[in-house]
């Protein structure tokens, strides 16, 4: 396998979480989009939308899209990238698209912080509208749809693992 795995979903869906675990289990090296961005920009998420602002944000995640050069790797993402056409058509030719796929209750409940989370959300925009807003986007770009609700994360490995 020449080709790259990349999770795309919603802040709290597991991305990273789940990254590192299926890495581990195919055999692939690991790298997480946020982490690029924070190692990029020298400091935290949150800090970057509180100090630069969400099209900065934009901007810089974008650029970290744009120089991906991997093969063989499971790529977590930020939640924001499907706000970027360049650099989900970057995604889509580093390899296979995959989409957890998760309600907005089964969100809510996994997300305490979401002050300190890094989410790029407008001022006054509900989590509720984000999720409805980003939804119908991970599923334009995804080349596989994974409904993850109540699912463990064993269980949903195995689901991702046979859907590959």
């Amino acid at each position: 396998m020449t080709e790259n795995i990349i999770l795309i979903g919603m802040p709290g869906a597991g991305k990273s979480t789940l990254g590192v675990l299926l890495a581990k289990q195919l055999g692939l090296d690991f790298v997480d989009t946020d982490l690029l961005l924070q190692r990029q920009e020298g400091m935290r998420l949150q800090e970057l939308i509180s100090r630069k602002g969400m099209d900065s944000f934009r901007r810089a995640e974008e650029e970290v899209l744009l120089a991906l050069n991997c093969q063989r790797t499971l790529i977590a993402t930020g939640g924001s990238v499907i706000y970027s056409e360049l650099g989900m058509a970057r995604l889509k030719s580093l390899g296979h698209l995959v989409y957890l796929n998760i309600s907005l209750p089964q969100l809510t409940e996994r997300i305490a912080n979401m002050g300190e989370r890094g989410i790029l959300i407008a001022s006054g925009q509900s989590f509720s509208d984000l999720h409805a807003e980003r939804t119908p986007l991970y599923s334009r770009y995804a080349d596989l749809d994974i409904v993850i609700d109540g699912l463990g994360i064993e269980d949903v490995l195995q689901k991702i693992e046979k859907s590959l």
